[in-house]
Parts: C-alpha cells; sequence; structure tokens
C-alpha cells in the first residue's frame, strides 16, 4: 500500500481546484480504494427515509382525576389499562376535611336561611311603624352576609367534589371523560393531601406523532401532507410545523395527529415515519455514502466508466433524515451511480488537491 498515495496524486489533473471537478481514477485505484457505485433507481435506494416520531395524547384528551381533599384512599374501582365512561366511580376518598366542609355548608345554609326570615318578620314589623329603620337596615345587612357565606361554602363543596347534604360517607372520585387509566398515582390505604393525582385518564382517539426532523428538511412542507407510520400501513396528516429549531439536534418539531389506526399505538412509544415528500429528488442511500467536506454534505456519483478507470465528481446534497444506517438526500437524480462505499478516500482525494 506504500505506493498508492503517489498513484492517486498522478491521477489527479492539475486543473483539479474545485469539488465539481470530477476526479480521474484508474481500475487499481479504483480497486485500492474498495469504491462500490449503486444505481439510484434500484428498489433498494427508492425508499423513503424515516424519521423518529413519539406517540403522545392530545392535550384536550387528558385529564388528571386528583384528591380535592386531604383523606384516605379507601376504594380503587379500577388499574391502568382499564377502559372507563364518564361519571363511573373510580375511587373512594375518606375525609375528615369533607365532612367538615359539608357541616360548614349546612350550617351556613341553615343561618342564611333563619336571617331571611328575620329579615321578611322585620320588613314586615317596619311596614307597619313597630321598628326603627335602623333595626331593618341592620337585620338586611346581616341577612345579606349569611346569604354570601352560604354560597361561598356551597362553591367549596362543589370545588371540592363534595355532594351537599347530610353529614357522612366516603368521598366518591368519578371519571371526567369516557377513555382508558394510563397512570395510577397512589395505593389503597394511602394518605394523600389535597391536589395528589390519583389517575391520569385520556382519550386515545385521535393521537398525535411528534416528529422531530432536521430543519432542512421542514422547508417545503405544509400542514394537511399524508405522514405514514414506517413498516405499517397506519397514517395520518400534519397538522404542526413548528417555528424553532432546537439548538442541539438543529431539528423542527412536526406534529401529526392519527385518526384511523390509533389503536396500534400506545402513547409514549418511539416509533418511525416516513419522510415526507417535501419535493422530488428524495433518494435513500447508505450512510457510508455520504462524506463532509468544509461543512458540507456531499456524494460522489460517478460520471464516467470505461475498462481503464472512471472518473467522479462530488454533488452537495441535502440530509432530509435518517433511520438506523439509512440516510435520505435530496439532491441526486434517478439512474445516476453513486458511490456507496469508499467515499471516504475519495474525499481525502479532494481535501489534498484544495491544498495545492
Amino acid at each position: 500500500m506504500p505506493i498508492l498515495l503517489p498513484a492517486l496524486l498522478l491521477a489527479l489533473v492539475t486543473g483539479l481546484a474545485h469539488a465539481e471537478t470530477p476526479l480521474q481514477l484508474n481500475a487499481a485505484q479504483i480497486k485500492a480504494l474498495g469504491i462500490e457505485t449503486r444505481r439510484l433507481d434500484d428498489a433498494a435506494n427508492t425508499r423513503p427515509g424515516t424519521l423518529p416520531a413519539r406517540v403522545v395524547v392530545p392535550n384536550d384528551q387528558m385529564r388528571i382525576v386528583s384528591a380535592p381533599v386531604g383523606g384516605l384512599i379507601e376504594m380503587l374501582a379500577v388499574a391502568p389499562g382499564s377502559t372507563v365512561k364518564r361519571g363511573q366511580v373510580l375511587a373512594r376518598l375518606a375525609s375528615p376535611q369533607a365532612l367538615e366542609l359539608q357541616r360548614d355548608a349546612l350550617q351556613a345554609g341553615s343561618q342564611a336561611a333563619l336571617l331571611q326570615q328575620n329579615l321578611k318578620r322585620d320588613e314586615q314589623l317596619f311596614s307597619e311603624g313597630l321598628i326603627a329603620e335602623s333595626r331593618l337596615q341592620a337585620t338586611r345587612a346581616a341577612a345579606t352576609q349569611a346569604t354570601a357565606q352560604a354560597s361561598e361554602r356551597r362553591q367549596g363543596l362543589a370545588l371540592a367534589g363534595v355532594a351537599p347534604g347530610k353529614l357522612g360517607g366516603p368521598l366518591e372520585l368519578t371519571a371526567p371523560l369516557d377513555g382508558v387509566v394510563l397512570e395510577q398515582g397512589v395505593q389503597l390505604g394511602q394518605r394523600v393531601d389535597a391536589a395528589t393525582a390519583i389517575y391520569r385518564v385520556a382519550r386515545l382517539t385521535p393521537l398525535w406523532l411528534e416528529i422531530q426532523a432536521p430543519a432542512e428538511s421542514a422547508t417545503g412542507l405544509r400542514e394537511g401532507m399524508p405522514i405514514r407510520i414506517a413498516g405499517s400501513p397506519v397514517s395520518g396528516k400534519l397538522i404542526a410545523i413548528g417555528r424553532a429549531v432546537e439548538a442541539a439536534s438543529q431539528t423542527v418539531l412536526l406534529r401529526a395527529s392519527v385518526g384511523q389506526g390509533a389503536d396500534t399505538l400506545r402513547p409514549g412509544q418511539v416509533i418511525e415515519v416516513e419522510q415526507p415528500a417535501g419535493g422530488s429528488g428524495q433518494n435513500t442511500l447508505p450512510a457510508s455514502a455520504i462524506a463532509y467536506f468544509q461543512g458540507t454534505s456531499m456524494a460522489f456519483v460517478q460520471t464516467a466508466h470505461t475498462k481503464e478507470g472512471a472518473s467522479f465528481a462530488a454533488r452537495k446534497v441535502r440530509i432530509l433524515g435518517q433511520g438506523g444506517n439509512q440516510v435520505a438526500v435530496d439532491g441526486l437524480k434517478a439512474g445516476e451511480e453513486v458511490v456507496v462505499k469508499g467515499a471516504t478516500g475519495l474525499k481525502a482525494m479532494l481535501a489534498g488537491v484544495g491544498k495545492e
């Protein structure tokens, strides 16, 4: 191999000052570099690229069933994975605080009713001239205050999910919507504080796919475009294209909605989706076919071939996505012979020319 570098340098012509100028190699040099090419119209190369995606539940389809007051978990009726109906009892909570709220509401209601009766009596007495107006005003103020306090206590009961009425009985927590229990946050017999999450319930149709796409590949995409899950007949449509680029990964968030077939997906699942076709010229190549030169991604295209050797030109490509060892690119044409092995050696030759 010590004669390889001089042989390669002799193969370069003096006019190679730009990456677009083909590199001339003879048969021995091609063999030494291990160069292999593949036509882009092969079925293996025209498969769409893939992008990573995560299955999530739309925000408006998610509910948290939490403890409205502190207490003891007395009963849990369902477990994660259970299907529930709106209004179905999910848990019971024994709560002294709930009893206190009921007691205060009953007392406030009784006091308000009593002062309303006193107000009616004093209005009658005042109309007959038997009491002073100052007494009537004082009774009216007391009745108004008591009515406001009773209303406040009733609203407190409603916010806590406690039914008004007689004292006693555990507090029943019900499902806020038809859906599936995704998570259980407590155990039977556990003491909890107010606002402790007991269940997470969600409606699982439709579901969202949050897709991380290279910033360049977002160009040309539009809402409403179809999105297909790789290796699956399930598809959805693009509903949002992020306006910001994630600094670390230089990706843009795409969001797709999946309706029909959503039952085959699971929230939190990581999957791959086929790269949306934002334009023509998209092809899939092995990662070994891509070289990076002076900050630019490129592939090498065979421009001529004879028994004596071949010539290869560097072609700038745009990376649309990557899944596993496959890279989806734009910038190549169907029918072209692209180097899929040995691109690193051609890049080294190109870099050597640039230094001359």
